[in-house]
């Protein structure tokens, strides 16, 4: 048992042994400074934390404290009554203390009881019953909230963990709270109380056992008792204060003198007010100007002070934390530092700050959160923070979007127009500027406000710049999910599926397979769009065929085939039928007999004139649709499946290319043109 146990183990003997055991006068002097001394520790401990549970064991401690105090109590209580004498603290809290007066001190205790019964105690009662109930009432949301964040990718599993457990500690507390609140009103109920007898049957002991007469039994018993109730309530009272703390601190950046220092002056200009008032009450009124006026230009002093000062904070930010980085930045150790690379970036120019001001009603912080959960349930990829910054050298109304670095999109945006897109005939009633749309490459014009219901009467879809560079960004990330997702990322998706599928997910990784060859097949999929939010499915596959072959491409192709529904749903998307381009006979064939087998895995090598002739059959296709408004999806055997799909991913990324054994069979198919290279 460590030390720091013991201690406490052997304090909590000691107060029950204190109810029973007679304490001479000494040591209930030691005892009674060393009550003060852990009152005032106590409340200089409550105004120093900055969350209610950095000091979570005060309910508890809380009600040693009171049993302490009422022990003591009652050891100086039989003092009094049977010796006359509880030592020489209750005798200087007596005499010193209040003069010697009683009438005096019985006014200074009966104070102290009102102050602590009526004013904190009463008020720290209620506040702990408010928080205890509105705390268990906010719990449903704040797991809901933790929920969510953790679903968005936000936070990670062990984060959401430590979330939920200071909700429920937090709810633990104050429910202890609003019942530890009861012991300090009952203490001073108690203070009361033993002040009483202490009074009365100190008169009639000394009277009729000590031989002394009323005057002197009533002047010698009143002073003890009034010097022990003083003693008594004064840690009370520390001790009261300190549960009000406590209870009221809600929010916080830092400890209570921090928060009232940078609260109570951070406008610094009412100094001059306060003092101004000040001056003039001593100008105007009986008041001596002798008071008033240093008082005044004090304040007026501080006001100056304190509005020149270089380390007040502006505008939230402090100076002190700028100086700190350029600190930092020169250090030697922060070029390890400079080696960190933001998997997505979002730069802007000055010109689009209004985007993302919260104080201008910019909203795209809260779009990007949106992206992020939309991602995520399409997807079931955990897109990374995107990091938003603006940057100087780009013209004020222009942004770009960097994945690992490295530009992928860029745009302009007039934050005072709207972008009209055409609904396949332009009206010239509609003036703009002529633009692409950045997300599809469309034709569509950056309009004024005053034109906005005439272009939407005419068929023109109107957006607002804050929707086109969120559908831009989600574009973006949608089409290059795959190279977000890496080893680590690969790692946290495993980790979330094993707490519901352990036995699965150990079959799989990391025999037969590791967690890099999991993330091949994963990113394979994400690159052809196809969600890999149904991980037991895909694990399920793999580990099927984990142990026949290792190639991740076939792998895939498994997988694919595992995901029929799925993809069936994906590209039919609530039609009747599927209409598809199928590839004739003569194409697969050479594609089949162009397969060429190695130890590292099989490709596509067939002669660049068939390949030229296979694209421009596809590309002519491909238009055909394109007029028709229909998108194009390309229908093939699975034994060819992929080395078509390696074939055009170069020239067509975003038509889909399926197999038959990937569409489910009671799906109607409809094929609206043939690939040939006849």
């Amino acid at each position: 048992m460590k030390a720091r146990d013991l201690i406490v183990i052997i304090s909590v003997i000691m107060i029950v042994a204190m109810l029973i055991i007679p304490l001479p006068t000494w040591l209930l002097s030691i005892l009674l400074i060393l009550n003060i001394s852990l009152a005032l520790l106590v409340l200089l401990t409550s105004m120093n934390m900055t969350e209610p549970l950095q000091f979570s064991v005060f309910p508890s401690l809380l009600l040693l404290l009171t049993l302490f105090r009422l022990g003591l109590n009652i050891s100086t209580t039989r003092a009094i009554l049977t010796h006359g004498d509880a030592g020489g603290v209750v005798e200087t809290f007596g005499s010193f203390v209040v003069g010697g007066n009683l009438i005096v001190g019985m006014v200074v205790f009966l104070i102290l009881v009102i102050i602590n019964f009526i004013v904190i105690t009463k008020g720290s009662e209620r506040v702990s019953e408010v928080a205890a109930r509105f705390t268990l009432d906010a719990m449903p949301g704040k797991q809901m909230s933790i929920d969510a964040d953790l679903n968005a990718g936000m936070i990670s599993e062990t984060q959401a963990r430590e979330r939920r457990e200071k909700v429920s500690r937090e709810a633990d507390f104050y429910g202890s709270m609003d019942g530890a609140s009861k012991f300090v009103k009952g203490d001073a109920v108690a203070g009361i109380i033993i002040v009483l007898i202490n009074l009365i049957f100190g008169i009639v002991i000394g009277v009729l056992q000590q031989g002394m007469n009323i005057q002197d039994a009533a002047s010698h018993f009143s002073l003890l008792t009034v010097g022990d109730g003083i003693v008594s309530q004064v840690p009370a009272l520390l001790i009261s204060t300190a549960t009000g703390i406590v209870v009221t601190r809600a929010t916080s950046d830092g400890n209570l003198g921090a928060d009232i220092a940078s609260q109570l002056l951070h406008f610094p200009k009412m100094l001059y007010v306060t003092g101004g008032t000040i001056l003039c009450l001593g100008l105007f009124t009986p008041i001596n100007d002798v008071l008033t006026i240093p008082i005044a230009g004090l304040l007026i002093f501080a006001g100056y002070r304190f509005t020149n000062s270089p380390d007040l904070e502006k505008d939230g930010v402090p100076e002190v934390e700028e100086d700190m980085e350029t600190d930092e930045i020169k250090s030697p150790e922060s070029v390890v530092s400079l080696l960190n690379m933001d998997p997505i970036e979002f730069e802007f120019g000055y010109g689009l700050i209004p985007l993302v001001d919260t104080n201008q009603g910019g909203d795209l912080l809260d779009r990007i959160v949106m992206i992020r959960r939309q991602l995520a349930i399409e997807l079931g990829l955990v897109i990374p923070v995107v990091r938003i910054r603006d940057n100087i050298q780009l013209q004020p109304n222009e942004y770009r979007l960097k994945i690992k670095g490295i530009e992928m999109a860029h745009g302009e945006l007039l934050l005072d127009h709207y972008l009209a897109m055409s609904p396949g005939t332009d009206d010239d009633a509609i003036i703009g500027i002529d633009t692409i749309e950045p997300s599809f490459g469309l034709p569509a014009k950056w309009i004024t406000e005053d034109m906005k219901e005439e272009a939407e009467i005419l068929g023109y879809t109107v957006v607002d710049p804050p929707s086109v560079v969120s559908t831009h960004i989600t574009e973006v990330i949608k089409t290059n999910g795959y190279d977000l997702l890496g080893r680590q990322e690969t790692k946290q998706l495993i980790d979330h599926l094993k707490e519901n599928y352990p036995i699965l997910v150990e079959e799989v990784t990391p025999n037969p397979l590791s967690i890099g060859e999991v993330q091949k097949v994963l990113a394979k999929l994400l690159k052809e769009n196809i969600s890999i939010r149904n991980l037991p499915i895909i694990f399920e596959t793999l580990a099927d065929f984990g142990k026949v072959t290792s190639d991740t491409d076939l792998l895939t192709e498994y997988v694919r085939q595992s995901l029929a529904r799925q993809i069936t749903n994906q590209f039919l998307q609530g039609n009747d039928s599927l209409k598809v381009v199928t590839l004739s006979g003569r194409v697969e064939k050479v594609i089949a007999d162009g397969i060429q087998q190695t130890e590292h895995g099989n490709y596509l090598a067939i002669d660049p004139s068939l390949s030229q002739l296979i694209l421009e059959s596809i590309a002519a296709q491909v238009e055909h649709l394109s007029l028709m408004e229909q998108t194009p999806i390309v229908l093939c055997s699975p034994a060819v499946r992929m080395y078509v799909r390696q074939l055009t991913e170069r020239y067509f990324p975003q038509i889909p290319i399926l197999s038959y054994n990937e569409l489910e069979a009671n799906v109607e198919v409809q094929s609206v043109g043939v690939v040939s290279i006849d």
